[in-house]
């Protein structure tokens, strides 16, 4: 089988959690190879994602690991039986950048879900207009459809019958922002009311009166993975998403997240936050 080109978040996750494991280990490349019998340059391929891995070489390099944590050896031997064209996004491969299809990855297998937004409501809470005046600018026509298809899309991990949990902090500048004009972002207050309602999800908002935040507030999603090693923090840029998963790093990001939910408002006050401002616009 031809090496990938473009490998999943997910695929990337798996092998750059073996490479991990083997680094504990102090184990090399070539070490790895010999134990499947294989050469050093497949095992770089594997652990950058780019080669497939079956669950049975995953049992045996974690053995040869030595590593103990068999809820993680369980879960990365998950992720080797999905394959593309299993999942709904799969449909918009090629289509689409595959950044926008490793979010939708990335929710529908997260257990737990924490979401900051400076300016944006949240993409899995946009309604098809408002994602419309978002990618309008600059995309092609062609491409403009299937993106907001993908983003709108996303809402029913939300549906499903045990939903992950979902909190929300969003600024309130994201909540006064027009994009579309009036009545499209009082549309959009309104979906997001709308969704707050759901158990599984809690809004809070940072009204403009919070004069200090910690930190240097970012957009960003805090996805929990089915076992804490596998937790994955995606950041919003200019030029596309980039995805966080190192221990030390994921501590700094949920202490970010921790800090800015002490200085938002509480679930009731912030709905009628929402409230007021869409009837303000």
């Amino acid at each position: 089988m031809p090496p990938r080109d473009a490998p999943t978040a997910r695929q990337a996750r798996l092998g750059s959690e073996l490479r991990r494991m083997r680094e504990r280990a102090g184990r090399t490349a070539r070490e790895a190879g010999a134990l499947l019998g294989t050469d050093q340059a497949k095992i770089s391929m594997m652990e950058a994602g780019r080669r497939g891995v079956s669950e049975e070489r995953v049992r045996r390099l974690a053995a040869f690991y030595a590593c103990e944590d068999a809820a993680l050896v369980d879960a990365l031997c998950g992720i080797t039986h999905e394959h593309r064209g299993q999942f709904w996004w799969d449909a918009y491969r090629g289509t689409l950048p595959p950044s926008h299809l490793d979010v939708a990855e990335l929710e529908h297998h997260a257990t737990r879900l924490r979401s900051v937004q400076m300016l944006l409501v949240p993409g899995i809470f946009q309604t098809p207009d408002y994602a419309r005046a978002i990618f309008g600018s600059g995309t092609p026509a062609t491409e403009l459809e299937a993106r907001v298809e993908l983003r709108t899309s996303r809402a029913a991990v939300l549906d499903r019958q045990d939903p992950p949990p979902y909190e929300v902090i969003i600024h309130e500048a994201a909540l006064r922002m027009r994009y579309g004009g009036r009545q499209v972002a009082r549309a959009q207050l309104g979906r997001l009311l709308e969704a707050s309602e759901k158990p599984s999800v809690d809004v809070r908002v940072i009204p403009f009166a919070v004069e200090e935040m910690s930190g240097h507030a970012q957009s960003m999603l805090y996805a929990a993975g089915v076992v804490p090693r596998l937790d994955t923090v995606q950041i919003d840029t200019p030029f596309g998403g980039g995805f966080v998963d190192t221990e030390p790093q994921l501590k700094k990001y949920e202490g970010l997240i921790d800090a800015l939910k002490d200085v938002a408002l509480e679930t009731k006050e912030s709905r009628d936050m929402v409230r007021r401002v869409a009837r303000e616009m």
